[in-house]
């Protein structure tokens, strides 16, 4: 008993710490953005701030915030569209049919994975602009996609595969052909890791910088993470109004993980529960 006592209080400081490791700078994200903008520099970095100041909010939302807003919607919901459809297309051959080149088209995908997006951007750029694509939201949809897919089919293949083969056998015996099994068996009971993925690919694509920067120039194309440049100059920043708009970038994504994080973590455990 006292060993499980000990463990839990190990266990318990360890997870306080971590807490305040990770919370320290969303709480600095959050009061920096009810300063003003010199009281950041006259008080400590994690003084509480003297009162709710609201202007930093008023000003970003009455700048191009919502055009910038929609243009992170629309890439991510695009994008995400197509990594899921296509992801299941192509784990569905990957984890339930045997052919010669299975394994070695898998591999080849995983091995995309370790692919740095930094090495791409120069020929992703020429590409753009040889398909006058660019400083337009299209650009990004298709690095987007391309740059998740690899992890996406790699998850979600090996989430089918663990899927029980008698269900199609059942449904193959009732007069269902592969299409009818695919739509009606496998893409239900794979929900849980499309939802994961979902999740997963939404995080990532939504604070995605470089190709935002590489292939967008105007502000009619620019995503939320670029919205901060409005609020800094070559040789001075206005910190307070910086994390205002790191404050609302964050709001949607921290919706989205509040309403799905029991799908999320569903998915996340439905692996370890299947076979």
């Amino acid at each position: 008993m006292k060993k499980i006592a000990i463990g839990k209080i190990i266990i318990t400081t360890l997870a306080l710490i971590w807490l305040v490791l990770a919370g320290a700078p969303f709480y600095f994200m959050v009061a920096s953005a009810f300063k003003e903008q010199f009281e950041i520099l006259t008080t400590g970095v994690f003084a509480i701030p003297k009162g709710i100041y609201l202007h930093n909010f008023t000003e970003v939302i009455a700048s191009n915030f919502y055009k910038y807003l929609f243009n992170s919607i629309f890439v991510v919901a695009v994008s995400l569209v197509l990594i899921l459809i296509t992801a299941l297309f192509a784990a569905y051959p990957f984890s339930r049919f045997s052919f010669k080149l299975n394994k070695p088209l898998f591999g080849l995908i995983v091995a995309t994975m370790a692919v740095p997006i930094h090495v791409t951007l120069i020929p992703v750029f020429q590409l753009t602009q040889k398909l006058n694509l660019y400083d337009t939201v299209f650009a990004l949809i298709g690095p987007y996609t391309a740059f998740n897919l690899p992890i996406s089919v790699f998850v979600l293949t090996s989430f089918m595969a663990q899927i029980p083969k008698e269900l199609e056998e059942s449904a193959e015996i009732d007069g269902c052909g592969k299409f009818r099994t695919f739509f009606n068996i496998i893409v239900p009971l794979s929900r849980p890791g499309l939802a994961t993925l979902a999740i997963f690919n939404s995080v990532n694509m939504w604070n995605e910088f470089s190709f935002a920067l590489v292939l967008t120039q105007s502000p009619k194309s620019r995503t939320l993470p670029l919205s901060i440049w409005e609020y800094q100059g070559q040789y001075a920043a206005n910190i307070p109004m910086i994390m205002a708009v790191l404050t609302l970038c964050a709001l949607p994504m921290i919706a989205a993980f509040t309403i799905g994080q029991d799908k999320l973590i569903k998915g996340m455990m439905a692996g370890a529960v299947k076979g």
